[in-house]
């Protein structure tokens, strides 16, 4: 299988893919075109369909459809240009292969979370995360397999999990550090802070903001998750109760990035810098893995509002890993 990760503009292509997204536009001309999204495991490219000949037949959102066509790019970012498409019959195409999934082990990443969990003295802390960690199998489920995002980072199965867990990690490690900070809080706010995204976002295939999530966002449905949960443990302290709360409603730091409110406890602050890290770090190992190990820049990126490319340690390490798994395979 040709996987998208794998596109070289001036390529052609053919293959099975997920059309995650379809739209039925006119040109400034009033000519008809679609622009989709297609999918694979391995991520997403948008594609246009210019010309609507008898080689397009009909096909819907969420169908897996075979095309064919010219890999080119757009505004620094590649693309796709259809000539053929129809919707894929069964047989031609396993559903594994279109969702992708975070590349550690999902039930060591969950061991992890309980390790953090278990590490928390705070009688009512602890109570508050095995509502959600350890009673709720449906919650569980759910977590395990959910996604962080819709495209930016951790946008795959297990991408929610994965976060969660190394901003905890991070937050660990802030934690040893400056000794201001309390650290059963703080580890605490870490593991739930994106609890509200599993109703944010629906489900793969479709991975898009679900109603709720476009009215609501996951930070206001996160806190509200967990207001409802301290309501069911007896005494939980008040002062306590405002302090997670507040955590989770400044964990995106700045108004203009969708907090309700700015950090105003050291551990509000700390979490918003761990998950800060995390979120851009990931994004930079996905634009890496999906290109070739090369100095050559990796055009402009709107999160960094700035042009990025690799390191030569990195280009280095790369390169010799790739031999490696060519080697061994």
């Amino acid at each position: 299988m040709y996987y998208i990760k794998d596109y070289k503009e001036t390529e052609k292509f053919t293959g099975v893919y997920l059309c995650r997204k379809k739209q039925i536009l006119k040109t400034k001309t009033d000519k008809t075109y679609y622009s989709l999204e297609l999918q694979d495991k391995t991520g997403l490219i948008d594609a246009k369909i210019w010309n609507l000949t008898n080689a397009i037949n009909d096909f819907n959102e969420l169908d897996f459809v075979k095309a064919e066509g010219l890999v080119t790019s757009f505004q620094g970012k590649l693309q796709v240009n259809i000539d053929r498409l129809r919707v894929a019959e069964p047989g031609e195409y396993d559903p594994k292969e279109y969702i992708p999934s975070t590349r550690y082990n999902t039930e060591e990443l969950y061991a992890r979370l309980l390790k953090y969990m278990n590490s928390v003295n705070n009688p009512y802390l602890k109570k508050l995360l095995e509502h959600f960690f350890v009673e709720d199998r449906d919650f569980i489920d759910r977590f395990k397999n959910h996604s962080a995002a819709k495209s930016l980072h951790h946008g795959f199965l297990g991408g929610l999990l994965q976060h969660s867990v190394f901003v905890a990690m991070h937050c660990d490690n802030f934690s040893k550090i400056y000794k201001v900070l309390d650290r059963d809080l703080l580890i605490t706010c870490a593991l739930l802070h994106d609890i509200g995204k599993i109703d944010e976002l629906t489900d793969f295939p479709r991975n898009d903001y679900s109603d709720d999530g476009q009215m609501l966002g996951h930070i206001y449905m996160g806190a509200h998750m967990i207001d409802q949960a301290i309501d069911q443990i007896p005494d939980f302290p008040h002062v306590l109760r405002t302090e997670v709360i507040h955590c989770i409603l400044a964990h995106h730091g700045e108004y203009e990035y969708g907090s309700p409110k700015k950090p105003c406890i050291a551990e509000a602050l700390a979490l918003n810098l761990a998950d800060n890290v995390d979120a851009k770090m990931e994004n930079m190992t996905e634009l890496y893995d999906k290109a070739e190990p090369t100095l050559d820049w990796l055009g402009y990126q709107k999160f960094y509002e700035n042009y990025i490319r690799q390191s030569s340690g990195t280009v280095e390490k790369r390169t010799e890993e790739a031999l490696k798994k060519g080697q061994s395979s």
